[in-house]
């Protein structure tokens, strides 16, 4: 019996709609290994940028030392870059595990669980570079109203250093918003296989 009038059988359009998925799916972990290889890296380099990021300023007879953790919004980033670059490199592990068996993520649960919380990531990373980056134009410029003084002329050192955690930073969360977008295609892609493997089982 032909399929759709065309002579294509059912089990020919189930076949080569499986290729045609498993196709996507080889693309699809490529593109997110290197998303999530890139999202470890630049979490890693923020976090040591951040960590080693001090400076001492002598103030008549007294030193300051100026370092990420009196302020508790640059803490949170480098606790932020750090979960998502050890997050980021164990899926990145299990992406080219799953490419070296040739497998395609079929389970919902683990779809939806990989989902949730590459969502949960990438709002983390956002949040972190947005607190941080407040801190930062505070030190720059300071805020009168609460009379909060100038810091980054004082360590200019230390703010450039800063800055480029932040920017580091950025690249890091851009990159895994785009893998929670990946994540989210593959979950809900799932469903729409679902639907045609019944269409396919009705037109039997």
């Amino acid at each position: 019996m032909s399929y759709l009038g065309i002579g294509i059988s059912p089990g020919n359009v189930a076949s080569y709609h499986g290729g045609k998925m498993k196709l996507i799916d080889q693309r699809l972990r490529l593109t997110e290994v290197l998303l999530r290889c890139s999202v470890s890296v630049f979490a890693l380099l923020a976090l040591i940028l951040m960590v080693t990021d001090t400076q001492v300023k002598r103030i008549f007879v007294v030193e300051k030392r100026a370092k990420y953790t009196d302020m508790k919004s640059l803490v949170f980033l480098v606790v932020a870059n750090g979960i998502a670059a050890a997050y980021s490199s164990l899926q990145s592990v299990r992406c080219v595990a799953g490419s070296m068996k040739g497998s395609v993520l079929f389970s919902k649960p683990l779809a939806w669980a990989i989902f949730s919380v590459d969502q949960a990531m990438a709002y983390m990373s956002v949040a972190a570079i947005a607190a941080a980056s407040e801190s930062g134009v505070i030190g720059i410029r300071g805020e009168e109203k609460l009379q909060w003084m100038k810091v980054c002329n004082m360590y200019s050192k230390f703010c450039y250093q800063g800055a480029g955690v932040v920017a580091s930073a950025s690249i890091a969360s851009i990159a895994m918003v785009f893998v929670s977008c990946i994540s989210a295609f593959s979950l809900f892609r799932l469903y729409g296989a679902t639907q045609r493997r019944l269409n396919l089982a009705v037109m039997k």
